[in-house]
């Protein structure tokens, strides 16, 4: 394909991009607020995609766009249809997963003990992810049916992780479907996995459909606009709980060192919104991480020299596990090519840390005005 008719593309979709909406689907969450920022951010029109209470909630934190943003109440996404979620959406940004009992998305990705799970949670988990499966193909049969186009979506590392140490957007993570009932790491794994591999499958089969996925290893960052939590419910800090974990002499650090800044993954997920279709670069699942080291020990003392009032509730570093390694060895050369995202350009670790305390901490400290307890509960500190 040529140069100049990958050009015409681009400019196409930029050009729907004045008039017509992209449906993020999560965006009320901890990645999903961050699109939306960034989205308004450089002009397009966005429909937020949500349930219940953080609906209101969505509409409030974005009414100074006016037309720009809506905000739409989907309950769950894995059964139903939803026509009016996408008139007039000309792409589809999807980064939510369902759930269908006492768990959510959120509460899975903290890892906790495996002997403290009951059978009947972790065949509630399994469900839950069993859910993600069908709310991505549920997503993605409507957006074609409604005549979308483009397709941008959340997958996980967890879907390419696998024992020869290679990462690629050729590697799989290749465990069967039934381990998703034995475990929370397996549940959490099989949904993944099998959720994108069924992307990918509708796909092959609507060659129509422009899709890239994203695989990312946990998300760090601040919280972004659009981003609501009143009380502490500390399974919606997503993984930056992990960091929160930092600021608690109780805590625990994460059993996965690697990590991208939630504004990069976000820029990431934008930047698809104009690239190149995969006739010209290949096809669009992405491998991505940031390059920088995530080094906790380097991170504690950061945190103790430039926020020194926080110096005495650190985690003892002695805790800290022995990491195969600091950050994936994936090849960001890829993301740049089709993305245009420079591999000099992410937010460093020290940025990144400091960020994510600071913003912790402004949620903490609206808690503790309110008389909030902000204890975190014993069940979540084994991870």
């Amino acid at each position: 394909m040529s140069s100049q008719i990958v050009l015409v593309r681009i400019l196409f979709y930029q050009r729907q991009a004045i008039f017509n909406f992209v449906q993020v689907t999560g965006a009320a969450g901890f990645l999903g607020s961050h699109i939306v920022s960034q989205l308004l951010a450089k002009g397009y029109k966005v429909r937020g995609a949500a349930r219940g209470a953080k609906v209101a909630s969505l509409q409030e934190g974005y009414a100074s766009y006016g037309a720009k943003f809506e905000s739409i109440d989907i309950p769950d996404i894995a059964v139903g249809e939803f026509p009016e979620a996408f008139e007039g959406v000309f792409a589809v940004v999807h980064t939510a997963t369902p759930f269908r009992s006492h768990e959510t998305p959120e509460s899975l990705v903290h890892v906790r003990a495996p002997q403290a799970i009951s059978y009947s949670t972790t065949l509630n988990i399994f469900n839950t992810f069993q859910g993600a499966i069908e709310g991505t193909l549920n997503v993605v049969r409507q957006a074609q049916k409604a005549g979308v186009k483009k397709v941008v979506a959340t997958s996980s590392f967890a879907s390419v992780f696998n024992s020869s140490g290679s990462f690629t957007d050729k590697d799989w993570n290749p465990i069967p479907k039934e381990a998703g009932a034995k475990s929370v790491e397996g549940a959490y794994a099989v949904g993944k996995t099998f959720a994108e591999r069924a992307l990918w499958e509708f796909a092959d089969a609507h060659p129509e459909m422009d899709v890239t996925t994203f695989c990312p290893p946990f998300l760090y960052g601040p919280f972004a606009q659009g981003f609501s939590l009143p009380t502490p419910y500390f399974e919606a800090l997503s993984t930056s709980f992990y960091i929160y974990h930092l600021l608690t002499p109780a805590g625990a650090f994460p059993a996965f060192a690697a990590y991208i800044d939630v504004r990069d993954l976000a820029r990431a997920h934008v930047a698809a919104l104009t690239a190149p279709p995969e006739a010209t670069v290949g096809r669009k699942r992405i491998v991505i991480a940031s390059p920088h080291a995530a080094d906790f020990k380097a991170a504690l003392k950061t945190i103790a020299q430039e926020r020194p009032e926080l110096k005495d509730r650190l985690v003892d570093v002695a805790k800290m596990p022995q990491y195969p390694f600091l950050s994936l060895p994936v090849d960001l050369k890829r993301a740049e090519d089709v993305l245009g995202v420079k591999v000099d350009s992410y937010i460093s670790w020290k940025d990144t840390i400091l960020n994510t305390v600071d913003s912790l901490m402004a949620l903490e400290n609206g808690w503790k005005a309110k008389g909030l307890s902000v204890e975190i509960p014993a069940d979540l500190m084994a991870m």
